[in-house]
């Protein structure tokens, strides 16, 4: 490996303190088989080849996907150099994805109306009561 190469390499530890991760969160990508970094001895050594398959791990996670889902996608990656395959692929995971938040969305439009109708239901309830001196008898 050359000296320009090297330069272009991080440490698990420097790579985890430019993504805001801990060294324990890239190992554990690196253990379901995401990551492959190189080694330099006894040195684990990512390449921006990884820190970019990295990047797009950690997005997939924060829209929803999971780790299988994010494997098939950087799998394609690598089997397909004109990445037609992992576009539509990802296409097709993206359109699955929106439409799942968008019944989520509803379901949860639904779940605040109604307890914002109990809400104002107890509320006026409460005021239908007479005040209770705090601390009295039931």
């Amino acid at each position: 490996m050359g000296a320009a190469q090297m330069e272009d390499m991080l440490t698990v530890t420097g790579l985890a303190r430019e993504l805001d991760l801990t060294p324990r969160a890239i190992r554990f990508y690196e253990s379901k088989g995401l990551l492959h970094p190189q080694r330099a001895g006894t040195t684990r050594v990512y390449t921006h080849r990884e820190r970019g398959r990295l990047q797009i791990i950690l997005r997939g996670k924060r829209l929803g996907f999971s780790l299988a889902e994010i494997r098939e996608y950087l799998d394609l990656y690598d089997a397909d150099p004109a990445q037609h395959d992992q576009l539509v692929l990802l296409l097709n995971k993206v359109s699955e994805r929106l439409a799942d938040l968008r019944r989520q969305q509803q379901d949860l439009e639904a779940i605040l109306g109604e307890l914002t109708d109990i809400r104002t239901q107890t509320l006026a309830a409460l005021e239908q009561q007479p005040m209770r001196a705090v601390g009295a008898d039931n």
